[in-house]
């Protein structure tokens, strides 16, 4: 009959160490486990031969197998958890990013054509005296219209220009509401300017159902009308960076009178090409619409037009933005592909 020295439960053991101590990655180390741990393994063949023993040697060879097992196993799990850790620090060191080097291949951000064009305006307006206000989007009718003198059979209130909610308010059609709000807030003398989102009824190139707008208003005693068209010059000559010639031509604004449009010679070509693709051959572009305060306006704001009056205008930011920067396509200002915008905007013509 063997005896429990006979099971080489020692020779195991040493062998289980020599074995260990040569493994050098995890794969071998699952190689070691199937070795003396597998179905055929050493320990397997060790407990089976129990039985081969008298039976008063058994119990206590069963327990040496056992220890033994219990030995390896937990020797094997720490071997594999020190090996899975090394593999895991080897591979953030082949992956690490190095925060403090400098960026490669970014460039810095942008505003977009149409807010710098807004914030150009603005800040030229403000050498001029004029501070920004603004109001909210979802307007009343109240301000959007009747304060501004447009009664309810004007065609500006049909459903087919406005944006009505099931309540009766309004995305607005112009930032004039801003003006309204701000004299009744502040007063007079008022000097302001209104930029922000508008809302009408129009979609193609040239037309968008959102678009950018900027307003102006300056209330005071005795405003001449001479003054509106030097504001205005100097405004677009200050945009444009030269001289302009300019053309006022009469029209109509239900909440201004006299009422006028801006014309402004072609910035591309200056009136001299026949066939310029942004004046098509006129030589002169309209910009803006202007006009002195309708004395109902300025007492809706609550200022007694006996005492003051001034004069308001308005030009489309998009509009400005695209003569400027030589974009042709309203909708690009809009389109989310921003290779295919950067594309037309690297060939467009800067003023």
């Amino acid at each position: 009959m063997p005896e429990v020295n006979d099971l080489n439960i020692s020779a195991v053991k040493q062998s289980f160490d020599t074995a260990l101590r040569a493994v050098s990655n995890l794969d071998e180390l699952d190689e070691i486990r199937v070795r003396f741990a597998g179905k055929k393994g050493d320990l397997t063949l060790l407990l089976r031969s129990l039985g081969k023993l008298p039976p008063e040697q058994r119990k206590q060879a069963g327990q040496e197998v056992n220890k033994l097992r219990d030995e390896i196993e937990n020797r094997l799990n720490e071997a594999a958890t020190r090996l899975r850790d090394a593999e895991n620090e080897k591979q953030e060191i082949a992956s690490r990013i190095d925060v403090t080097l400098p960026e490669r291949g970014r460039t810095a951000g942008a505003f977009h054509p149409v807010m710098q064009t807004m914030h150009e305006i603005a800040n030229i307006m403000q050498g001029l005296g004029y501070s920004v206000a603004t109001g909210p989007e979802k307007e009343e009718e109240f301000y959007n219209f009747e304060c501004l003198n447009v009664p309810p059979w004007h065609p500006a209130r049909d459903m087919q220009d406005t944006f009505y909610f099931p309540d009766g308010t309004l995305l607005r059609t112009h930032t004039s509401p801003v003006q309204i709000r701000a004299m009744l807030q502040y007063g007079a003398p008022l000097r302001i300017v209104c930029p922000g989102k508008v809302y009408r009824r129009d979609n193609d190139t040239t037309h968008s159902p959102m678009f950018n707008q900027m307003e102006g208003l300056l209330v005071d005693k005795n405003v001449p009308f001479s003054v509106m068209k030097g504001t205005m010059s100097e405004m677009m000559n200050a945009f444009f960076g030269r001289s302009l010639k300019y053309r006022f031509r009469a029209s109509y604004f239900p909440f201004t009178e006299p009422s006028m449009e801006l014309d402004i010679e072609c910035v591309e070509c200056s009136g001299h090409d026949e066939h310029c693709r942004v004046c098509h051959g006129t030589g002169w572009l309209e910009v803006a619409g202007m006009g002195m305060v309708h004395p109902n306006v300025i007492r809706a704001g609550k200022i007694d037009p006996d005492v003051y009056n001034g004069f308001a205008f308005g030009i489309g930011l998009d509009r400005m933005a695209m003569l400027k920067y030589g974009i042709s396509d309203l909708r690009l200002l809009f389109d989310g592909n921003v290779s295919y915008f950067m594309s037309s905007f690297e060939g467009a013509k800067s003023c």
